[in-house]
């Protein structure tokens, strides 16, 4: 995917990024490093990927009912009847701490889709989980997008 983006010139190059940071698990985390070392604007990239893991979050809220029966009648189809090991760790966070740090937390442990759909499967009403993981991620964009920056001019990888 990396190469994809290469291989675009101007402004598809930004549309390229914009496209793979939409993709579910590709966060920011990931995102921004590779928009930085392709030597595009660091603001573009962080706003970019904020933009393309924030429409992931409310289309998951949107569809959450959906992706909800479907994962049921998934489980029930494999005979899962407990909890996975991500879904107990993110239980535990939600538990201990509610949903303010485990959306400041979690795309950090889950990615922020994953986390965005966690959240609502654990009852959080879709309004919070949407306001608290547009936080997350517009924290998340920033120290990223000054880390990249900052980070691989100290390392000399640009």
């Amino acid at each position: 995917m990396v190469e994809w983006v290469q291989q675009a010139d101007g402004i598809w190059q930004y549309i390229a990024l914009f496209l793979i940071s939409i993709l579910p698990l590709l966060d920011v985390f990931y995102i921004i490093p590779v928009g930085i070392v392709l030597e595009m604007s660091p603001v573009a990239v962080g706003i970019i990927a904020f933009s393309g893991n924030f429409i992931m979050v409310l289309v998951f809220a949107m569809f959450f009912r959906q992706i909800s029966e479907w994962r049921n009648k998934r489980r029930e189809k494999k005979g899962k009847s407990e909890p996975s090991k991500r879904e107990t760790r993110a239980r535990h966070i939600w538990e201990k701490y509610g949903l303010p740090v485990f959306s400041l937390l979690s795309p950090s442990l889950l990615g922020t889709d994953l986390a965005a759909l966690t959240a609502l499967l654990l009852g959080s009403s879709r309004i919070r989980v949407i306001t608290w993981m547009g936080v997350s991620l517009v924290i998340w964009s920033i120290l990223m997008t000054v880390g990249s920056v900052y980070g691989l001019k100290y390392v000399n990888w640009i």
